[in-house]
C-alpha cells in the first residue's frame, strides 16, 4: 500500500477516535510502573495479582483469532502484551484491529503472567491510544545503506537500530565518567560564554554572528580556553567546562564544525603533572566503558596498560619521515614536504604549520597504543609555555591512540609580556591571510598582568573519544544530530 493511503487510513482513525470522545492524544498519561520496573519485580507482582499500568509504543503485534499478542517498548524496555477477547469483551477487542496501529503509543492495565514458554507478559484489561502514529514505523531499516537518511532521522535509526542505543548509552557513559573523576579530584564546573567578543583559545575559523542589541559582531566560541584561565586569575585552583564548540571548518569522519569539548585547568602543576591525571582519567574512562586493558579499534588491538609512551615530536619526525625540525628554514621544509608528497595548501603559514602537516601524514598512523606525543613546536602553540632550555618547543603534549588524536595540552603561559608577543606573532600571520591564526586579546593580557598561578590545561574532545570507545568510526555516529546539508545537496 502506497503511503499516502496508509497515513489516510491512520489519520481517518485518529479523526473517528476523536468524534467518540476518544482523543488518541489525551492530556493525562495512566502508568503504575515503567517497563524495566516491572521487570524487576515481575514475580512478585506477578503472584500478587496487582493490576499494572504500563505505556510505550507498539513495535510488533501478533493476531491469533480471539488472542492477540503485542510487544510495547519505553525508555528502558520491551515487555509482550496479551489481549484476550474474553478478558476485554468483544467490542474492546474488535477495537485493536479497528484503531491500534504498529508505532502508537498506548496504556495498558492488567495483570501478570508467564507464557508456557516462560515469556513475560501484561494480559491487557483495559488500554487507551496516548499518541496516534500517522507515519508506518520504516520496515527495512536495519542495514540501510543511506547513512545521512540515519543521521537526518535519527529518531528512527534510534527506534530501529538497538546498536546505536549502544553507542550513545556509551557516550553517555563518559560524560558521568569524566564529571566524576574531575569532581573527585577536586575540579569546579563551570560555563563560559558560547558568544565572544573575540575567537580565540586555538586556531580555527570561527562562525560569525551580530548581537542587534550592542550593534557589534560576535562569534560563537572556538574553545572556553580564555574565559577559563581567566578564572584561575580569580582564585580558582582546578576548574571544568564541558560545552559546546563550533568551528567554521571541513566536515569528515573525525570533524563536526559543532562538537563538545572537554577543557580543564589546574594551577600549581604543569605538563608533566598533566600526563598522569590524563593517564588517570582515560583509564578511568577505559574501564567504565570496556572493562579490560585491551581494546581493538579497526582492526588495531590497542593495549592501554600503563605507564605509557612518552615521545617528542620532533623524534617522530625523525625517526618516521627523516625530518629534524631544527634543520629547516619555513621554506626549505615547505620544500622537504612536497618532495614526501604532503599536500601544502595555500593556507599554511608557518615553519610549525608545514612539520604538522608532515607528521599526520608519517607519523600519527604509526602509533597505536596510548602515546604522549610531546615538546610541540611552540609556533603551533601560542597560548604554552615555551622549555626552557629550549624555547622552540612547549612543554605540550598531545595523546594520541591508533592514530586518533585524543588529547591536546600544555603549560599554560601566564607571563603576560610574552603572551603579548606571542599574540602579535600571531597578529602578523593573520596579515598574511591565515584565517585560523589567533587575534589579540588585550582583555585577557590584563587579566594576566593581574598574575595567574603556573598551570597545566587539557583540552579533550568527546565526540572523538566516544568514537574511538564505541567503535563507531566516524564522529557523526555519536552525535545524536550531526550538521547536515540539506536534503537533496548531497
Amino acid at each position: 500500500m502506497a503511503l499516502d493511503d496508509i497515513m489516510k487510513g491512520r489519520l481517518a482513525k485518529r479523526d473517528h477516535l476523536a468524534q467518540r470522545d476518544e482523543y488518541p492524544y489525551p492530556l493525562h498519561t495512566k502508568r503504575t510502573h515503567t517497563i524495566t520496573e516491572v521487570l524487576g519485580a515481575f514475580d512478585a507482582l506477578a503472584e500478587s495479582g496487582e493490576q499494572v499500568s504500563l505505556a510505550g509504543r507498539l513495535l510488533a503485534l501478533r493476531e491469533h483469532g480471539a488472542l492477540t499478542f503485542a510487544t510495547l517498548r519505553d525508555g528502558g524496555g520491551s515487555i509482550q502484551l496479551a489481549f484476550k477477547e474474553d478478558s476485554l469483551g468483544a467490542d474492546a477487542y474488535k477495537r485493536i484491529s479497528e484503531n491500534v496501529d504498529l508505532g502508537d503509543f498506548i496504556s495498558g492495565t492488567g495483570t501478570l503472567f508467564a507464557t508456557n514458554r516462560g515469556e513475560r507478559t501484561l494480559e491487557v484489561q483495559s488500554f487507551s491510544i496516548i499518541s496516534k502514529a500517522l507515519r508506518p514505523l520504516p520496515e527495512k531499516w536495519h542495514g540501510l545503506k543511506d547513512v545521512e537518511e540515519r543521521y537526518r532521522r535519527r529518531y528512527l535509526d534510534l527506534l530501529m537500530n538497538e546498536e546505536v542505543q549502544r553507542i550513545f548509552e556509551t557516550r553517555e557513559t563518559i560524560m558521568r565518567a569524566v564529571r566524576d573523576f574531575l569532581l573527585e579530584k577536586g575540579f569546579r564546573e563551570v560555563e563560559t560564554p558560547v558568544l565572544q567578543a573575540i575567537a580565540g583559545g586555538t586556531a580555527a575559523k570561527p562562525f560569525t554572528t551580530h548581537l542587534n542589541a550592542f550593534d557589534m559582531d560576535m562569534y560563537l566560541r572556538i574553545a572556553p580556553e580564555l574565559y577559563l584561565k581567566r578564572l584561575l586569575v580569580g582564585g580558582y585552583d582546578k576548574v571544568f567546562e564541558l560545552g559546546r564548540n563550533f568551528r567554521n571548518e571541513g566536515v569528515d569522519f573525525s570533524h563536526n564544525p559543532e562538537f563538545t569539548m572537554l577543557e580543564f585547568y589546574q594551577a600549581y602543576s604543569d605538563y608533566k603533572e598533566g600526563m598522569k591525571l590524563t593517564e588517570e582519567m582515560v583509564s578511568r574512562l577505559v574501564e567504565a566503558t570496556v572493562g579490560t586493558t585491551t581494546y581493538t579499534f579497526e582492526d588495531k588491538q590497542v593495549d592501554f596498560t600503563a605507564p605509557w609512551e612518552r615521545i617528542e615530536f620532533n623524534e617522530l619526525l625523525q625517526k618516521f619521515a627523516q625530518v629534524n625540525y631544527e634543520d629547516y628554514t619555513f621554506e626549505s621544509l615547505r620544500e622537504r614536504a612536497i618532495e614526501l608528497e604532503v599536500k601544502i595548501g595555500k593556507d599554511v603559514y608557518s615553519k610549525a604549520q608545514v612539520a604538522d602537516a608532515i607528521y599526520k601524514k608519517y607519523c600519527l598512523p604509526k602509533i597505536v597504543n596510548p602515546t604522549f606525543v610531546i615538546h610541540h613546536p611552540s609556533e603551533m602553540l601560542p597560548l604554552a609555555k615555551q622549555l626552557p632550555d629550549r624555547p622552540q618547543y612547549a612543554g605540550s603534549f598531545q595523546l594520541i591512540i591508533a592514530g586518533w588524536e585524543l588529547v591536546k595540552a600544555y603549560s599554560e603561559l601566564n607571563d603576560p609580556v610574552l603572551q603579548r608577543q606571542a599574540f602579535e606573532a600571531q597578529e602578523e600571520l593573520r596579515k598574511k591571510g591565515d584565517p585560523e591564526a589567533q587575534a589579540m586579546d588585550e582583555d585577557f593580557v590584563e587579566a594576566l598582568e593581574y598574575g595567574m598561578p603556573p598551570a597545566f590545561g587539557l583540552g579533550m574532545g568527546i565526540d572523538r573519544i566516544a568514537t574511538f570507545l564505541s567503535g563507531a568510526h566516524a564522529l557523526r555516529e555519536v552525535i545524536l544530530f550531526p550538521t547536515m546539508k540539506p536534503k537533496g545537496e548531497e
